[in-house]
């Protein structure tokens, strides 16, 4: 009997090899009391497989495959006694034209450092894990989007670069860890989502085009250096969400386009195989053996490497058959419609098993159209998605934001048409990675007016963002004012924070954070009208907003006033709900955060004063581009 059985082939052909990490790639293991490694691959098309490596001096012919044709699903097999940990290795695939294709392992758990391109052999695991406590309370939460969720995204190669030249100035694994960790405790933040950590050739693909489903990326160290960072961020208390890209590949000789000599984890009609505007291949979500590939590499990431979630990229260039094309370069569906069925299975599949076989795990879309029900349960005909990530708001919340003040009276639905269509999904708000980049221009640099205004500007914005219903996500380096876009070849201008401007914004945004998580009004009914109040949703023409979020037991409701004008208002008057006096909790004028007060009023007791349709109202001073936040 070899490593890979009837039934392993059985369960692969069913796309329910839920372990197959376990059994594909190379494993070591001992046969007939010898130590050596069982390689495995798939390649049905393959005249021949050979496996060559450091063992055996790249031979090409001293170490052939062995088809297994009980049932014959194109499994190549060998036992490699020579092989040993930390050797390099690839698959040599013989097509049957005569030509030679030299590939890395698909299931490699770790692969060369690039520009290399092999695979390493790695030992079985012996990682202990100190997160316990952790995995036992996750698994409790059932009713997760009742739960805080402030997520920093984080590009690891540049958050920050280490001093002295080393591995590129990476800093590892098990290095980041602690001072990550410090980060995102101190400022408040409740997750990380980490970008690139699924094996990559290009840097300046940030991760998005992945040859390594199975293998965090070796530029940071070793499988066991990722667990020591998961572990870590774990014990502190910080949950941490993982990139994972099952939309498309990129067409690099050693990955897995045409892997054996042709077209096998990609739809053979390029017309539904390529996506011609990004230069990558879609994946065959028609084809169990690749649908099984990547339901096991998501499980691997949750159940090997005890990752919380995963944030799928690009959806919708998934769901829908001719996304990115133009009329001729798709085939419509069976039914004649532009909808991806097979794309459709395969979400709700995979949502539905990992999220069944792991409680308390998120499965969050990065979806950018108007499909239906994308968090939706399957017996509804939803796709079971966890979270969408609500890119309708920030597209229209950064179009407010960029605005002049004199022209946001004219956009002020804006900031509001969101809360029309929230309770259709269960969103999470993001100002990711995707909009500091190609001259797009940093958070702070997008906003109107000179520098003062700018912070006073991202501010109101933020603060307006976090007490908005969903979930949050900032991108790196935008909560302290990043100028600078964003490039994954240099780290963050950690040098602004010795600029009062820049540590000022950096102390307000901690402060809204750790609000976010001491209220449970700021996160308890994110889906529900009954979370949310507007007071005063039309005075464009002042460009105010006021609105209240609301706790499930009524007590530590929190009032929010922002304003997106340089006008300033000695008595601003803004209505409220009930008698109870209304605690100043936060004010942008603080002197902490760089303003002029050093002395503010804190508690406010309504009056009998009618305003905003309401019977009481509180009178407050409102400085230009000013916010605050009350709790009653």
């Amino acid at each position: 009997m070899g490593n890979f059985s009837e039934l392993d082939m059985y369960l692969f052909g069913q796309a329910t090899h839920y372990d197959i990490y376990k059994k594909m790639g190379a494993h070591v293991q001992t046969k007939d009391g010898i130590e050596g490694v069982y390689f495995d691959v798939w390649a049905p098309h393959a005249a021949a497989v050979a496996v060559i490596g450091e063992f055996n001096g790249w031979n090409e012919t001293s170490h052939m495959m062995e088809r297994l044709v009980e049932p014959d699903m194109g499994i190549y097999e060998l036992f490699v006694p020579e092989a040993k940990p930390g050797q390099l290795y690839k698959f040599l695939i013989y097509t049957p034209d005569g030509g030679k294709l030299y590939k890395a392992d698909p299931y490699a758990a770790m692969a060369e450092v690039r520009p290399g391109t092999a695979s390493r052999i790695v030992a079985p695991f012996s990682y202990a894990w100190q997160d316990d406590n952790w995995m036992k309370e996750r698994r409790k939460q059932e009713n997760f989007w009742e739960q805080p969720m402030s997520i920093y995204e984080v590009h690891p190669g540049s958050w920050k670069k280490h001093p002295t030249a080393e591995n590129d100035g990476f800093y590892s694994y098990r290095q980041l860890a602690e001072s990550l960790a410090d980060y995102v405790c101190d400022m408040g933040y409740t997750h990380v989502e980490l970008m690139g950590i699924s094996e990559y050739p290009y840097d300046g693909s940030w991760g998005y085009q992945v040859t390594g489903y199975y293998a965090p990326t070796s530029r940071y160290g070793s499988p066991e250096d990722f667990m020591y960072l998961i572990d870590y961020l774990h014990q502190r208390g910080i949950g941490v969400i993982l990139d994972w890209v099952p939309a498309h590949f990129p067409k690099d000789a050693h990955g897995l386009a045409d892997f054996d000599g042709q077209p096998l984890y990609e739809y053979a009609d390029p017309r539904k195989g390529e996506h011609p505007e990004w230069g990558t291949k879609i994946f065959d979500y028609g084809k169990n053996e690749v649908k099984n590939f990547l339901i096991g590499s998501a499980l691997m990431w949750i159940e090997q490497y005890h990752i919380d979630g995963l944030r799928v990229d690009a959806v919708a260039s998934m769901l829908y058959l001719d996304y990115g094309k133009e009329p001729g370069q798709w085939v419509p569906n069976q039914f004649g419609g532009n909808e991806n069925l097979e794309a459709v299975e395969f979400f709700r599949h995979i949502n539905t098993l990992i999220r069944g076989r792991n409680k308390g795990v998120v499965m969050v879309a990065e979806e950018s159209t108007a499909w239906p029900k994308v968090t939706g349960d399957v017996e509804d005909g939803g796709l079971n998605f966890s979270y969408k990530w609500n890119m309708g708001w920030m597209h229209d919340f950064l179009d407010y934001m960029k605005l002049d003040p004199y022209f946001r009276k004219d956009n002020h639905s804006k900031m509001t048409f969101a809360m029309s269509y929230n309770e259709y999904e269960r969103y999470i708000l993001v100002l990711s990675h995707d909009e500091v980049v190609h001259l797009k221009c940093s958070m702070l640099s997008k906003m109107p007016g000179l520098e003062g205004d700018k912070f006073k500007n991202l501010k109101a914005g933020y603060t307006f963002m976090m007490g908005h219903p969903g979930k949050k996500l900032l991108f790196m380096g935008q909560d302290f004012g990043q100028i600078q876009e964003w490039s994954e070849e240099r780290e963050l201008d950690w040098y602004l924070l010795d600029n009062p401007n820049h540590s000022h914004l950096s102390t307000f945004v901690k402060d809204l954070l750790h609000i976010y998580k001491k209220y449970p009004a700021m996160y308890e009914q994110d889906v529900s009208w009954a979370g949310f109040e507007w007071i005063n949703a039309n005075d464009s023409y002042r460009g105010i907003f006021s609105f209240v979020r609301k706790s499930k037991n009524g007590k530590n409701d929190l009032l929010f006033v922002c304003n997106f004008t340089p006008v300033a208002y000695d008595d601003y008057r803004v209505g409220v709900l009930n008698q109870r006096k209304h605690k100043l909790i936060l004010n942008s004028e603080d002197a902490k955060y760089g303003g002029t007060d050093t002395k503010r009023q804190v508690s406010y007791t309504p009056k009998r004063q009618e305003c905003d349709g309401r019977e009481y109202s509180i009178g407050y001073p409102l400085p230009a581009y000013g916010v605050a936040v009350f709790v009653f």
